[in-house]
């Protein structure tokens, strides 16, 4: 009874106080003749080859927006929004989601604590809204179902831990359906320090506490926007293998502290896990052009450290990508972020900023000689795998 008043107590005042702080199905041409265009406002074609590996693969985005990020700006500091909704899905724009080629998203954000609750309903209130085109995702058993170009899964996950004061509040929110948690943002909260903070202590025991009853529940472990030491003592700790849903090679990116770490990747690849490439301009390379090719990059060093198996998907943008959200709300985005992130003209990577990207992500790989056995792997096998691994508990 606890859980359904704050259930409802969280959907009434889900709208503003989540903007606050997160800042027709259309099938696929199954068809093998020629170059298609997969849009058809689109001038750009893709091959046969192309089209029939994305449809005959589930893919995986392990951070990808649903709703339009400047919709969210415009409602968090405008005074009449088009839309104050933050879970509000446009009928052009729930056609758009369904012939991107991704199968299944994980729409996380960052949070503090107050706005977990409101964030969950939220998204609950959104896929019982939607129910004929998205559905909740608990379990691998529940990817049986989906067809693509109608109906995709959605991850519930949280770029934040902050919302775990005490270690039952794990069992409470993977009730409500939240299965993965990255452990903390960029800065430092009870369990452990993140990318941007000055200094990095690791994880606290309290940490531990978390971490092993996520792993006894079967709620995937995050890392992505974890200091260091922090992200190996994860690894370490860990029973299951520990996610990496967003983050790029330091190595590649100018030593971005966004990115990660050889020592990491190849805790990463020890523990079984996987590790999703982000298509964040200043993630992919310090130096222009910085295109389609350089996130490429990220997918061979992976690869080549730790296996093709430990590689996939993880965009961290909605449907169109950053650059496309008008003035003042682009400025007021970058605002919110450290020093460090280091912006620079575009958030986007270019010919990676648009709804059918997974293309030409595609497209690029079968350039650079992947298999198509390994392509499946990247665009969504690997993730699959993995948390099947983990949600098996």
């Amino acid at each position: 009874m606890k859980i359904k008043k704050q259930i409802a107590s969280a959907q009434q005042t889900s709208r503003r106080s989540f903007l606050k702080s997160a800042v027709t199905a259309l099938a696929l041409p199954m068809i093998n003749l020629g170059s298609f265009k997969v849009f058809a406002a689109s001038e750009t074609r893709y091959s046969s080859k192309v089209i029939d590996l994305v449809n005959s693969t589930q893919v995986f985005d392990m951070l990808s927006l649903l709703t339009p990020i400047g919709q969210m700006m415009e409602a968090m500091y405008s005074d009449k929004p088009k839309q104050q909704d933050a879970y509000t899905i446009s009928d052009q724009y729930m056609r758009t989601i369904l012939s991107s080629g991704i199968d299944v998203f994980h729409p996380a954000v960052g949070l503090g604590a107050e706005e977990a609750m409101p964030f969950v309903a939220g998204l609950n209130s959104m896929i019982a809204e939607h129910a004929g085109h998205i559905k909740r995702i608990d379990s691998i058993s529940d990817l049986e179902g989906l067809k693509k170009g109608q109906q995709v899964g959605l991850i519930i996950g949280i770029q934040n831990s902050d919302h775990f004061r005490q270690v039952d509040d794990v069992d409470q929110f993977y009730h409500l359906g939240q299965r993965v948690s990255q452990l903390t943002y960029n800065s430092q909260n009870l369990i452990g320090t993140g990318s941007t903070d000055r200094s990095d202590g690791g994880l606290s025991s309290f940490g531990v506490q978390i971490i092993e009853r996520m792993n006894k529940l079967g709620m995937a472990v995050d890392v992505s926007h974890c200091g260091d030491q922090t992200t190996l003592d994860a690894f370490e700790v860990a029973t299951k293998p520990v996610l990496i849903t967003h983050s790029n090679v330091r190595a590649l990116a100018g030593g971005h502290v966004r990115c990660k770490s050889d020592e990491s990747i190849k805790a990463m690849g020890k523990s079984g896990s996987v590790m999703g490439i982000t298509g964040v301009r200043q993630f992919v390379s310090d130096k222009e052009p910085t295109n389609i090719n350089n996130i490429i990059d990220h997918v061979d060093y992976v690869a080549r450290l730790v296996g093709v198996e430990h590689v996939g998907v993880g965009s961290d943008m909605d449907m169109d990508g950053y650059d496309d959200i008008p003035q003042p709300y682009y400025d007021a985005l970058k605002a919110n972020y450290n020093a460090s992130y280091a912006f620079r003209g575009k958030i986007d990577t270019d010919g990676y900023d648009h709804p059918r990207r997974i293309f030409d992500l595609t497209a690029g790989l079968l350039k650079r000689g992947y298999s198509d056995e390994d392509i499946r792997l990247i665009l969504g096998g690997n993730f699959k795998r993995v948390l099947g691994e983990i949600w098996s508990a």
